[in-house]
């Protein structure tokens, strides 16, 4: 019976449903059922019997996951900046930031995905000073970065430069209609484009914001600040909150400089506060590269300090720099000519290999065949048991060591020239993985191919 597979502390759940929950407990236990080839046979049939009723859900529907369901989840994730072209430091945001998005969704969260585009203050505030002008930049990707890195580099040499740009970013924050309006088209083009990109990418966003959607808000978390008395202003005129925890300013945040004008970390204050009262999340997660670890520490800090618990449920993702990139410097690799070369080897590849890896599914399978060891060892891989025993960062890993093991499984468990019996089940164990495959392929956010 279903309890012979059973150790006692899981004899609560239903788990005729639900042999996804045994490898989250016990390795061993699946090794030992393993020796007893009748318990092997009816471990094999209801596994497959599973995948077959349910492929979808297979991996992500269980007794066990069920437990971790609801909830809203929001997501920050490539939040490029406007009036810039996408390059490829732009992509490990976006697809580490989708892939927990799917991740999220997969284990039954709602998720709320968020692009946060930048470029409101200093370096926005330059290209205005070379653009006005000339109108082909509002057009020409690739004309209007090259102006980017040139008015960067007058910007070091040219005090001039720095002066313009920065009465630029004042007359933004001022509202004036002619600066806005000016930021608007770029922002409007802008987004064009990275839509363009992301839907290459199998990419989409619920929300596009940024630092100048909640510019008009920093004021009442500057008055809001100031009245409970964290924000304090020093002998250079800027205003600062402490976050020693001692009161002595050994270490502390700059909220707004001393010209009046604001921050990232003081928009960013007012944007979780935006977010929290309109989307009303239960965990938001930010997704950047590791050089903005402080900066969320202290944004984590200054949301605690005013009094939001919740801010104990957000969390910052980060992960490496792509070394040797400088915008400012002109040294990157654009996204598209990254697609573009990948596309055209892949479907050079494609063309060299006329293999349909299709799989038809057969309606009754005797799985009494798939008693060999390579087979087992494929069936205990779809378990997925050591991947929720460690960090869920190794799924890719264990995507590329169980395609591998299905290789060889190909290799050493063939289909054509087997007795009718044995071909049967083969083909039955093969269509599990290709859905197991799937389901991960999907949650990383890879785009799914039936022929290769």
């Amino acid at each position: 019976n279903d309890d012979c597979f059973l150790p006692p502390h899981l004899s609560t759940y239903d788990h005729s449903k639900d042999l996804l929950l045994l490898p989250f407990h016990c390795d061993l236990f699946l090794i030992k059922v393993c020796l007893d080839v009748s318990h092997t046979l009816c471990f094999l049939q209801k596994l497959l019997e599973q995948l077959r009723s349910d492929p979808d859900g297979f991996g992500v529907k269980s007794e066990f996951l069920r437990l971790l369901q609801g909830g809203r989840t929001l997501v920050e994730f490539s939040s490029p900046n406007i009036a810039k072209k996408f390059h490829a430091e732009h992509l490990r945001s976006t697809i580490i930031g989708n892939f927990i998005a799917n991740l999220k969704k997969a284990l039954g969260k709602e998720v709320i995905r968020v692009n946060y585009l930048g470029a409101w203050g200093m370096q926005f505030g330059k290209l205005p000073v070379t653009v006005i002008n000339n109108a082909m930049l509002f057009i020409d990707s690739v004309l209007r970065e090259a102006v980017y890195v040139q008015v960067n580099r007058e910007a070091e040499r040219d005090e001039s430069v720095r002066s313009a740009a920065a009465e630029f970013f004042r007359r933004l924050e001022r509202r004036e209609e002619q600066a806005l309006a000016l930021w608007r088209q770029f922002r409007e083009i802008t987004v064009d484009e990275y839509k363009r990109i992301y839907q290459r990418l199998g990419v989409d966003f619920d929300h596009y914001s940024g630092e100048a959607f909640h510019q008009s808000q920093t004021q009442s978390v500057l008055d809001e600040l100031t009245t409970t008395g964290l924000l304090k202003t020093t002998e250079k005129g800027t205003a600062v909150v402490d976050l020693s925890g001692a009161g002595d300013m050994s270490s502390y945040a700059t909220l707004v400089r001393s010209d009046g004008t604001s921050l990232y970390i003081t928009r960013d204050v007012a944007a979780a506060l935006d977010r929290k009262q309109r989307f009303g999340f239960d965990e938001m997660i930010y997704v950047t590269d590791k050089s903005q670890t402080g900066h969320f520490q202290q944004l984590f800090h200054i949301l605690r300090a005013m009094g939001h618990q919740w801010a104990e449920r957000c969390v910052h993702v980060a992960f490496g720099l792509v070394q040797g990139m400088s915008t400012r410097r002109g040294e990157v690799v654009f996204l598209e000519d990254v697609l573009e070369e990948a596309r055209s080897r892949m479907l050079n590849n494609m063309r060299q290999s006329s293999k349909d890896m299709r799989v038809r599914r057969t309606p009754a399978v005797t799985v009494s065949p798939l008693v060999d060891s390579r087979s087992v060892s494929v069936l205990q891989h779809l378990l997925i048991r050591r991947v929720f025993k460690r960090v869920s960062g190794l799924m890719q890993m264990f995507l590329c060591v169980f395609s591998h093991l299905v290789s060889s499984a190909h290799r050493e468990l063939p289909v054509k020239g087997s007795a009718a019996a044995v071909a049967q089940a083969r083909l039955c164990l093969f269509s599990a993985v290709r859905s197991v495959l799937a389901n991960g392929m999907r949650i990383l956010g890879i785009t799914l191919v039936e022929k290769m």
